[in-house]
């Protein structure tokens, strides 16, 4: 497997490598963004691997920007995976044309699993805010008694 990756921070690349490294691997690092695409075109990976951020264009602009030029034509699809600093960034991953995220901190676990899934054509998805039980227990109950209020006779004063 063939596997870019683009970070400024080398405790990601230290860690990426460590979870994924095996005798069948072969990575390629960048540490600007704007040499990604390029990089693609001159050899294609099997997974992009996007801190972030990187430099002066981060994860989400250089997604962007293989989303585009693949939409063009200029460019194949390259399954991406973003590394993500904080569940709040989900919504940019989505918005990119991310594959899959995943939140740090890393590990090597996540890392294999969001890996696999996304090489082999599927996508993963961490931090998708899900609401929480109580409150949707408390807003059905408040449905139901509005519903219940909508049916009922309405109540006629005598004068």
């Amino acid at each position: 497997m063939h596997i870019l990756i683009a970070t400024d921070a080398q405790w990601v690349v230290n860690e990426v490598k460590a979870a994924l490294d095996s005798p069948s691997t072969t990575f390629q690092i960048f540490t600007n963004g704007r040499e990604v695409a390029g990089a693609v075109a001159a050899s294609t990976p099997d997974i992009a691997i996007l801190d972030m951020q990187v430099g002066s264009m981060g994860g989400m602009a250089i997604t962007m920007d293989l989303r585009l030029d693949q939409s063009s034509g200029a460019l194949p699809k390259v399954p991406v995976l973003m590394l993500l600093d904080r569940v709040a960034d989900v919504h940019m991953a989505r918005r990119s044309g991310a594959d899959g995220w995943t939140i740090k901190p890393l590990d090597s676990l996540r890392l294999r699993k969001a890996v696999n899934a996304i090489a082999g054509g599927g996508c993963y998805a961490e931090g998708i805010p899900t609401p929480d039980v109580e409150e949707e227990v408390v807003a059905e109950e408040a449905t139901v008694a509005e519903e219940v209020a909508a049916e009922a006779p309405a109540e006629t004063v005598a004068p």
